[in-house]
């Protein structure tokens, strides 16, 4: 909460109350569905889904190897330069 309350926050806080009454005691048929989504919301902020531990290719690999999988080897490339064509003497240093 703000240590000092503006004149247009109250004033927008203010509206906020009246019109979240003259909604409900109008037609509260109509605050169901905000407040249902709201509550999911504020559900899986609070309480996030967490991923299974193994991920699905990996079970597939599994099941297809018959639980037997290798580890993944990659070679050590070292990177090289390939020298450019293009002939720079004829461009000004600074542009």
């Amino acid at each position: 909460m703000p240590r000092k309350w503006s004149p247009l926050l109250i004033v927008i806080l203010t509206l906020v109350v009246i019109g979240l009454t003259a909604q409900t005691i109008g037609n509260p048929i109509q605050l169901i569905i905000p407040v249902v989504v709201l509550g999911v919301i504020f559900l899986l902020y609070k309480f996030p889904p967490r991923p299974s531990k193994a991920k699905p290719y990996q079970k597939s690999a599994a099941r297809r190897d018959g639980g037997q999988t290798k580890p993944k080897t990659r070679k050590n490339v070292p990177f090289r330069v390939i020298e450019g064509g293009k002939d720079d003497d004829n461009l000004p240093k600074y542009h």
